[in-house]
């Protein structure tokens, strides 16, 4: 049986009092800690800016303290927008990391869709395409162990990282310029939906420059989940909760943009319906875990300013009714 669980932490919530939004922090590192000690597959933070619900905007500060308080799960950035960095002193800080973590940490490079977010960074939002390409080329070279030459000058990045030859990442898209840009660099491709017609010519391309590597996709059932003992119940009292989270990231609503997490509606009902963001029992998780061999369960208990109790509650329901029996039974 594969016994996949991921923690989500992106904090989402917007609270108004620092202390408040301390105590969160805080918590989030907590809960990363007590997953990994339970014995999930990886911890997940993202990125965002300027989001009216405060969305994570530092996934690396954040996984760096992730690392700090945990030993085994990977520290996964989902995904990390990379061409919103000056390419150099982001080789530097996945590098210390990497280091950290001790090679626990793997990306998704996301080109970015939002104009806001490239106007924040001073970065040009119509070049994005080519700005892409420069910083993946150059953080490939940063990390090899020779000097390059850079904007005419040659330098030597320091420190490495500790994974050799490089931390593990795919580059993220839904476009044959992304398929091809991943193909042309080696590198992983990871289309946020499945879409066979875009993975063949990915796999093309990839014969076409001779080199080597894979998709990887979520299940087309993936979803978001809270574990509850009592699921009407805790839509009543909390689906305003995932409804701060959806109605804030369907608000970027991007033509041409595929985004399987995106929501037309207001109604917590409506969510609920949907099944992208799922409140299920304990019960039901374990069966899922059982019945599937993609299932991996995707836990984001602090989701849209969660209530830290109700969080910890979810939290502790799949860690000790779930995931603590399935790898009891793996060990027997």
């Amino acid at each position: 049986m594969n016994i996949s669980s991921n923690l989500r932490l992106n904090m989402t919530g917007a609270e108004a009092d620092p202390t408040q939004r301390a105590q969160r922090y805080r918590a989030a590192i907590d809960m990363a800690s007590f997953a990994d000690q339970q014995g999930f597959s990886s911890v997940n933070v993202e990125e965002h800016h300027v989001a009216e619900n405060s969305w994570l905007p530092s996934p690396l500060t954040m996984a760096a303290a992730i690392a700090a308080r945990t030993e085994r799960c990977s520290i996964g950035v989902m995904a990390l927008l990379v061409t919103l960095y000056d390419p150099i002193r982001l080789a530097e800080d996945i590098a210390v990391v990497d280091l950290l973590s001790e090679g626990r940490l793997n990306f998704v490079a996301g080109m970015g869709y939002r104009e806001v977010e490239f106007h924040i960074a001073n970065k040009p939002f119509a070049e994005r395409g080519k700005w892409m390409d420069h910083v993946l080329e150059t953080l490939l070279k940063a990390w090899e162990d020779e000097p390059f030459e850079y904007r005419g000058e040659m330098v030597n990045v320091t420190p490495k990282p500790f994974s050799r030859p490089h931390p593990m990442f795919l580059v993220g898209g839904m476009s044959k310029p992304a398929a091809r840009r991943a193909a042309r660099l080696g590198l992983p491709f990871a289309p946020p939906v499945a879409d066979p017609v875009l993975e063949a010519y990915y796999y093309q391309q990839l014969e076409k420059y001779g080199t080597q590597g894979f998709t990887h996709s979520p299940p087309a059932d993936f979803s978001i989940l809270f574990i509850h003992d009592k699921p009407d119940q805790a839509w009543e009292e909390l689906g305003k909760h995932f409804l701060n989270e959806v109605i804030e990231y369907s608000s970027w609503k991007t033509e041409g943009v595929n985004r399987p997490l995106e929501f037309s509606s207001d109604s917590v009902e409506a969510l609920r319906a949907e099944k992208r963001y799922e409140i299920i029992t304990p019960k039901e998780c374990m069966q899922r875990h059982r019945d599937r061999t993609d299932f991996f369960a995707a836990i984001h208990p602090l989701i849209g300013g969660m209530p830290l109790d109700k969080a910890w509650q979810s939290l502790h329901l799949y860690s000790e009714q779930v995931l603590a029996p399935l790898l009891a039974e793996q060990t027997r």
